[in-house]
């Protein structure tokens, strides 16, 4: 690992007064002296920290109006209403970020420890990554509803949770395969100092996965904005609810026709992006860069100009230093409950039996949920309300697969290009990022003249719609997969000679393997949800429908018809798991074993 004045190894490697630690009685008086030092930058910080925070006061409370479940859903189509809409999708945007970073630490963490939780948490997150958006707003909606009567924080809570779906399962799978694939010999490292699992997980694991980390948790910001309009402008059971959004402010244009409104919702939405990038992405891109793993550090790093403009700050140190005691309590913590010194292995028939165990009872409980499924789907439609979907989920299973091959072919060169540069990522950074964050929703307009006009199908146009939404996956995945490839190992590379496709086999290909297939696996659950608002793309009077599983899911949606729409997600949750268990799985298999750095 390279080794710099403001990295964690170096700072670790200083005596405690050299790399300003306080001692337990110092804090104050730190404080103290970095506030006797403020100057111009830490007024700037302070004041735009204040405004942030007021802002944030002033948007959300707006969330706890009161509400009747009998209002009819009226969106405000003045373009003057944009930039309050823009604030409350943003805030809705940050919360559910947080909320899938939480659920990230816990969910990976919980299955890369225990083989147990593995087997259950694994193909549980298959599934949940299978249920499209819809699926869990039909739920989420009544039920925040009843959470919240007569206000306005029940329909938050479902826009809120309804993102959250679209963005926790690619950090959680990102971050899964980080700490499983964690080399050997750091684990042996941190038992041997015998770290807490506090400090191994803040010390080790989370700086080993923090590239991936970064770059997922943008592309899954992205997943957010596609799903926008889906999150706001909310129909269930032939009743329509609707937030103060940009999405529902475009979903409003796009079924009025209002093509100048719509361009005022693109507008918004570019802008919105490229400012999250510039203050929120940028600057943490360019600050992983610090852990990556390597011998010798880059001639060219990411920079920021945010970023360059907070260190010159006082105020991070400080905050560093008033929560340094929470880093030591937890330490604590960790000591007092036992450092965890486990063996590497286990005794092999006390982990089969364990193991028997525990799948009994897991298999069980999911039993008996598919047994009392059949019995709720037989009472009222049959069983025989399967067949459709099985057959409509072949024709969207082909799209997925084209789409998949084709995003490979042409984006994961793209992405080794863009990570091996990092002149080049300061520029290709916000456009990507533009790219993967367009709701499919948006194009609609311009997807229903262009497929009158030139005569395309929807069921093969669905393809280029479906794109929009899943093969960002790969991009980003290769993206932060190249960044994570250690300088020296490329320098070895130049100074042997090895170019072309020597240099793609030996390096690039084992290099980026781990991330692609993560992009990969994402790409593909995307690829289904996103079939739902591709398959159905409706501009004013006019509406094309597709022959798949996607516009099967969506119309038993918004005819509230839940046996068929149960069904639906069930068939689509049948070939994602089904795809990843026979295909995806053997590759991260593939790549723990054979291509982890």
């Amino acid at each position: 690992m390279s080794f710099r004045p403001d990295s964690p190894a170096s700072r670790a490697s200083l005596p405690s007064r050299d790399r300003g630690i306080p001692c337990s009685n110092s804090v104050e008086s730190l404080g103290k002296g970095r506030l006797s030092r403020m100057t111009w930058v830490d007024a700037v910080v302070a004041a735009a920290v204040l405004v942030l925070l007021y802002l944030t006061l002033r948007v959300g409370q707006g969330t706890t109006v009161s509400f009747s479940t009998s209002q009819s859903a009226k969106v405000n189509t003045d373009p003057g209403q944009l930039p309050y809409d823009a604030a409350r999708s943003l805030l809705r945007m940050f919360v559910a970020l947080l909320l899938s970073t939480v659920f990230t630490f816990v969910y990976a963490y919980a299955a890369a420890k225990s083989r147990r939780l593995e087997r259950i948490l694994i193909p549980a997150l298959d599934i949940l990554q299978s249920v499209p958006v819809l699926g869990f707003l039909t739920v989420a909606v009544s039920g925040f509803i009843a959470l919240f009567p007569g206000s306005m924080l029940g329909l938050e809570c479902a826009a809120i949770f309804a993102i959250f779906t679209s963005q926790a399962w690619n950090m959680t799978f990102g971050f899964y395969s980080s700490l499983a694939s964690l080399p050997r010999e750091l684990d042996e490292l941190s038992r041997s100092f015998r770290f807490t699992r506090w400090m191994r997980f803040w010390k080790v694991e989370l700086p080993s996965g923090m590239i991936g980390l970064v770059w997922n948790g943008m592309m899954s910001f992205g997943g957010g904005w596609f799903f926008l309009v889906a999150s706001e402008a909310i129909s269930v059971n032939n009743r329509g609810y609707a937030l103060p959004g940009v999405g529902s402010y475009a979903g409003a244009a796009i079924a009025d026709g209002d093509l100048a409104r719509v361009g005022w919702a693109i507008l918004t939405m570019a802008v919105m992006v490229i400012g999250v990038n510039f203050f929120f992405w940028r600057p943490l891109t360019a600050w992983a860069e610090k852990f990556k793993n390597e011998q010798a550090e880059a001639s060219e790093v990411q920079r920021s100009v945010v970023l360059d403009f907070l260190r010159r700050s006082s105020w991070p140190q400080l905050l560093g230093g008033l929560l340094r005691p929470v880093g030591r309590a937890l330490d604590t913590a960790g000591r007092v409950f036992g450092v965890d010194d486990r063996p590497l292995t286990v005794d092999p028939l006390r982990r089969r039996t364990g193991d028997l165990a525990f799948g009994a009872v897991a298999g069980g409980l999911i039993l008996w949920g598919l047994i009392d499924l059949g019995h709720y789907l037989d009472d009222r439609t049959g069983l025989g309300v399967f067949g459709e979907p099985l057959l409509l989920g072949l024709a969207t299973f082909g799209r997925v697969v084209v789409l998949v091959v084709v995003a490979t072919l042409v984006w994961v060169p793209v992405g080794v290009k863009i990570g091996f540069s990092p002149r080049l990522t300061r520029i290709a950074q916000p456009v990507v990022q533009v790219l993967a964050s367009f709701p499919a929703n948006f194009l609609f307009p311009l997807a229903v003249w262009f497929f009158l006009r030139t005569g395309l199908s929807i069921d093969v146009g669905g393809i280029l719609l479906m794109a929009l939404g899943a093969q960002w996956y790969i991009l980003f995945n290769t993206i932060a997969g190249a960044m994570s490839i250690p300088t020296d190992l490329r320098e070895a590379m130049d100074d042997l000679g090895v170019h072309g496709w020597q240099r793609w086999k030996r390096l690039i290909l084992p290099g980026i393997f781990p991330s692609y297939v993560t992009g990969g696996i994402t790409a593909s659950g995307g690829a289904w949800n996103a079939s739902i608002v591709s398959e159905v793309v409706t501009f004013g009077g006019t509406t094309l429908t597709a022959t798949g599983l996607g516009a099967y899911i969506a119309k038993a949606t918004a005819a509230g018809d839940y046996p068929h729409l149960l069904a639906g997600v069930a068939v689509m949750s049948l070939y994602v798991v089904g795809l990843n268990r026979f295909f995806w799985r053997r590759l991260y298999r593939l790549a723990d074993t054979r291509y982890a750095l």
